[in-house]
């Protein structure tokens, strides 16, 4: 009896153990220009949110219409936030004004909307524990 026990607490923690992989879906809305690239940045730790370079992982992505679905392939299962811009001038650089705010459309996870800062890691996280669909709608 003991072995079977031990085999079905085995096969409970197993997933945790070897880290599952989600795939994430994301609708990208409100895409005005057919040029340049979204690149898209997720995140997995509220310290790094949404710095430039501290990203978990980045993808670009082509712009083919004016509402698209991209996907991120194989993302370990845990807890993400996205920060994302439309790289209309293909510069690969999301240009500002003086105050800081993007000259370019972006987006975040939640369909947050800052008002006088980027929005936080916590008001734009969500949790991918198996293949995920999001909407982001682009603020220009």
């Amino acid at each position: 009896m003991k072995k079977y026990n031990g085999l079905l607490a085995l096969l409970f923690v197993s997933p945790f153990l070897f880290g599952q992989q989600s795939n994430l879906n994301i609708k990208l809305n409100g895409i005005e220009e057919l040029k340049g690239i979204i690149q898209v940045a997720i995140y997995n730790k509220e310290e790094t949110f949404p710095k430039v370079d501290k990203e978990y992982r980045l993808a670009y992505f082509d712009v083919t219409s004016k509402n698209m679905e991209v996907t991120i392939d194989d993302l370990p299962n845990g807890e993400y936030a996205i920060a994302l811009y439309h790289d209309v001038n293909s510069d690969g650089v999301c240009n500002l004004n003086l105050v800081s705010i993007p000259k370019e459309p972006y987006g975040f996870s939640n369909n947050i909307k800052p008002v006088f800062s980027a929005p936080s890691f916590k008001s734009t996280k969500f949790s991918l524990y198996s293949e995920k669909t999001i909407q982001i709608d682009l603020i220009d």
